[in-house]
């Protein structure tokens, strides 16, 4: 522990935020002002889509709404639900890390895993390392016989995965961390105390990051479990200010705002705010919306039905409308505890890359246009990039035109299909300003159920 305390020692000096000329590296401070300054790196903007993945100890019940949280429902709220489940099916000595036993894994292939995810059009993956129940999927130092190796599967799963996501050219790892564990008695007993005391953030939660990072260098860290306690408690400027000075990951890491009570759409890099957050306007800080496939839960359930679980042309809707935004869109699927992937989550994997092989341009890299969204003749979404407005139809017109009224036309401008971008296609302006498009006459295929507009040389 002693190279650990030493490190963090080091992030507690506090570096003054100056000019510095090009090519002289900026040094940030252990302070909100200083660490929120720092430049979003590039990549994630451009990314715009990301897989989410739970996976855990928690999905060997595989049980109830929210099922990540089987453990806090069970024995925490002492919800009902869980309680009969229990009651039912185990007997009454059984403790929910005797589940670990059967967290086995034996048919998880994570070149698998990252086929299906390079398929679905995503740039970044997003892995649970260790949910709030507190197991670790790879070998903590500071997680004894409670982590994937010492128990379990016996694999390094963060690891594996790792390196099988990295073969994919184009395709970003990170990382979920919970910072905090429910029935940690190191948390608990800080808690007790007010969050006065603070010997699970330096036993276990930094230890934990410090080594996270240093060995898998991910290139985002998605933080959570910080709602209880202040972001002083976590020594979460500190821990920012090593990540973005000394840390092997310095130059591209991505971190969002989940750093301490109150720090949520306010502190950090980019902001997650609540679960499916989905803001109403056009907010001014880059933003991800992450949502489950599964409407009712992040981890895996083996009693869901198909009718909750969305479908392909809402999630395409979904993701189209939060890029419009500017944010980006973090999908989750919760593979079951043998490491396989539903076919069901597969198959909306794979149709929104279908989706997004055709109508990828008007998605990855974008920018958020001058108006965001018209419904005018059918539901429209707007993009943009460089001289381009990509104008992204939720339907198709009944009468085959289109009318959109925001587009300011010039004797240039030329519209075409993506699905068919070498025929452009016939319009008129209209006055003060838009332009009526006429549609071809046959609908074309659409995995998702929304077409693409490109508009080249409009004002």
């Amino acid at each position: 522990m002693a190279g650990t305390t030493n490190l963090i020692m080091k992030t507690l000096l506090l570096f003054p935020v100056v000019a510095l000329s090009p090519g002289t590296a900026v040094r940030y401070s252990a302070n909100w002002t200083s660490i929120d300054s720092r430049p979003l790196p590039p990549w994630y903007d451009e990314a715009k889509i990301g897989i989410f993945i739970h996976w855990g100890v928690f999905s060997v019940p595989g049980f109830g709404q929210f099922s990540e949280w089987f453990w806090w429902w069970w024995k925490g709220a002492q919800r009902e639900a869980e309680v009969d489940f229990m009651n039912k099916h185990y007997p009454p000595n059984f403790e929910y890390t005797d589940f670990a036993n059967n967290f086995r894994a034996q048919f998880f292939n994570p070149d698998d895993w990252a086929d299906i995810f390079e398929s679905s059009g995503a740039k970044y993956v997003v892995f649970v390392s260790k949910h709030h129940e507190g197991f670790c999927n790879w070998p903590s130092e500071v997680s004894w016989n409670w982590n994937s190796v010492d128990i379990g599967p016996h694999r390094d799963l963060v690891g594996e995965l790792a390196e099988a996501v990295r073969k994919r050219e184009g395709l970003h790892f990170g990382l979920y961390h919970s910072l905090y564990e429910w029935f940690n008695p190191l948390y608990l007993k800080d808690k007790a105390s007010g969050f006065k005391t603070q010997d699970f953030v330096f036993q276990k939660t930094l230890p934990e990051l410090v080594h996270l990072v240093n060995t898998y260098k991910p290139e985002l860290i998605w933080s959570d479990g910080d709602w209880e306690a202040p972001d002083t408690y976590w020594n979460s400027t500190e821990f920012l200010a090593w990540l973005y000075n000394d840390s092997p990951v310095k130059d591209y890491v991505v971190v969002n705002d989940r750093w301490g009570k109150g720090c949520y759409c306010t502190h950090g890099g980019y902001y997650n705010c609540a679960d499916r957050f989905t803001p109403g306007t056009l907010p001014d800080h880059k933003w991800e919306k992450c949502q489950s496939v599964d409407n009712r839960s992040w981890g895996y359930r083996r009693n869901m039905k198909l009718i909750e679980l969305m479908d392909l042309p809402t999630i395409i809707q979904d993701m189209v409308y939060v890029v419009a935004l500017g944010g980006n869109y973090l999908l989750n699927i919760s593979p079951m505890e043998d490491g396989m992937i539903s076919p069901l989550f597969e198959e909306r994997l794979r149709g929104m890359g279908g989706w997004l092989a055709v109508n990828g341009e008007a998605i990855y890299a974008s920018k958020p246009w001058r108006v965001q969204g018209e419904n005018t003749t059918v539901p429209v979404w707007y993009t943009s990039k460089n001289n381009t407005v990509y104008a992204i139809m939720l339907e198709w017109p009944s009468k085959l035109m289109l009318n959109l009224e925001v587009p300011k036309t010039t004797k240039d401008t030329i519209v075409t299909l993506l699905d068919n971008p070498s025929v452009p296609l016939k319009w008129l302006p209209t006055e003060p300003a838009g332009m009526v498009i006429l549609m071809p006459e046959d609908t074309p295929v659409s995995h998702g159920q929304a077409w693409v507009l490109k508009l080249v040389e409009v004002a």
